[in-house]
């Protein structure tokens, strides 16, 4: 009778047993994971009390519990990464990618299928690097000049505005008469008003158009349904433009050429994405370092001494400004790197494919890993006392060489640095330089702090911004 009962039992309990050490197994595979914060509702997670203030967040997050943390929101466990180790896999590894990481985002604010933003883009960041690296930049700078001239003229000789709309009158049709084609959509005032409240409107709710349902966001929606119809009737005018001094191909029409390889359905959709990259932080970075500048009258006063130095005293003559003068004035670029640094992105992402392991933790395969460039500016084992505007640091850097600073990750880093960072630096560099050349600027308001309700792009600031500006001459 023992012997049967112990026949019968002797199964049960291997079973039994098999499961406690599964169990065992589990739990000591999930104590690898990096600690998560989950919140309580289903899906939404921690999502409601990130959406809050996103980058307080973060760093409330890695004070709690350390330099690696995972966040549990509207569906995506997302792995935050704040120290050396955690950023060299970012990097480096070659189980982490970036183009699955955006891959949603992008089919979400332009309606770009995943299966074609796969195909086409790396032939189209190859395409872009080389028209704007490092050794064709400098084909710009006279364009550049030519373009900030004729929109300063626009301005008359004084004025107050709120600062971001005077860089947008500037910055907007610049960017758009060099990289899509000159007057495109932008000839009359009518056009250039409508045109700013869409592209605006779509710029402020990018963020949430990239993780929410389209139908949650209403006037959202209505901008990018607008922008994406004006797109689609410019098409034809984007295809035909030629320069008319040398006849060259635009930075659109390269892309439409690759793009039409595949399908000629998205062109669109493929301009809407082209412009918002070429604009949504370059405005605002030119902002904030104008704002930095007229808020440091030390700064303030040694640029002005160098612009005079080079370009000799304000007149009526358009100054003509090139690589050569802008060697001359390295103090207005660390201005913008200083400022970018404080300014920089709440976050850059890439998506685990195989499980990676960081300091003591396993990052499993569909996780966001994610670094924040804004808090990693303000770690001071890398960048001395972090919180101060102080562009004499980037002495250090190996501008003529085009190295930035160790740690410094404005433009993302590894494989996809953002191709358009070149030309963007030198559109700003210009943009100030012809600024205070031309006019005597104020702020008419205290330097605003930053908002912390967004982690994409630069932070926007928190208040309003007024600059008055009257001609030198």
């Amino acid at each position: 009778m023992m012997e049967q009962n112990t026949e019968l039992i002797s199964p049960t309990v291997i079973i039994a047993l098999g499961c406690v050490a599964l169990f065992l197994c589990l739990q000591r595979k999930n104590l690898r994971r990096p600690p998560c914060i989950k919140g309580w509702i289903p899906w939404i997670g921690a999502g409601l009390e990130l959406g809050k203030a996103p980058l307080e967040f973060i760093e409330k997050a890695r004070i709690k519990y350390g330099p690696i943390f995972t966040v549990f929101a509207m569906g995506n466990r997302m792995t935050f990464v704040t120290e050396e180790e955690g950023i060299n896999v970012f990097l480096k590894s070659k189980e982490v990618n970036f183009e699955l990481a955006v891959q949603t985002p992008v089919y979400r604010t332009a309606s770009i299928p995943k299966n074609i933003f796969l195909t086409l883009n790396e032939k189209l960041y190859i395409m872009m690097k080389g028209k704007m690296g490092t050794f064709n930049i400098h084909q710009f700078t006279g364009q550049l000049t030519e373009e900030l001239h004729e929109q300063l003229e626009n301005l008359g000789t004084q004025g107050t505005m709120e600062l971001t709309n005077f860089v947008r009158h500037l910055l907007y049709p610049v960017t758009v008469n060099i990289l899509f084609n000159k007057g495109l959509f932008l000839t009359h005032e009518r056009n250039m008003k409508e045109f700013y409240q869409h592209f605006q409107a779509y710029d402020e709710g990018f963020e949430y158009g990239s993780q929410m349902p389209e139908w949650l966001l209403r006037n959202w929606s209505k901008s990018k349904r607008w922008l994406l119809a004006l797109f689609e009737k410019s098409i034809p005018d984007i295809k035909a433009y030629r320069s008319a001094k040398d006849n060259s191909v635009t930075l659109m029409q390269a892309v439409l050429e690759i793009l039409e390889m595949e399908t000629n359905k998205l062109n669109p959709n493929y301009v809407l994405l082209m412009l918002w990259a070429s604009l949504s932080n370059t405005v605002p970075v030119a902002f904030w370092t104008l704002a930095f500048v007229l808020s440091h009258p030390d700064v303030h006063k040694t640029i002005m001494e160098g612009i005079s130095t080079v370009f000799g005293t304000a007149s009526k003559d358009k100054i003509k400004v090139t690589e050569k003068e802008l060697k001359k004035l390295l103090l207005i670029k660390w201005c913008i790197l200083e400022t970018i640094r404080l300014r920089a992105p709440g976050i850059i992402t890439r998506k685990v494919m195989k499980p990676i392991k960081i300091l003591n933790f396993t990052i499993p395969s569909g996780d966001l890993l994610m670094l924040s460039p804004f808090w990693l500016h303000r770690n001071p084992k890398y960048f001395p006392e972090p919180e101060l505007f102080k562009p004499e640091r980037w002495k250090k850097a190996n501008l003529e060489k085009h190295a930035f600073l160790d740690c410094f990750m404005a433009f993302g880093g590894g494989k996809f640095q953002c191709p358009g960072r070149w030309f963007a630096l030198l559109e700003i560099q210009i943009c100030i330089i012809l600024i205070l050349y031309k006019y005597d600027c104020t702020l008419l308001d205290p330097l605003p702090k930053q908002s912390y309700l967004h982690l994409v792009g630069v932070p926007q600031p928190d208040d309003q911004c007024r600059i008055e500006y009257k001609q030198r001459i």
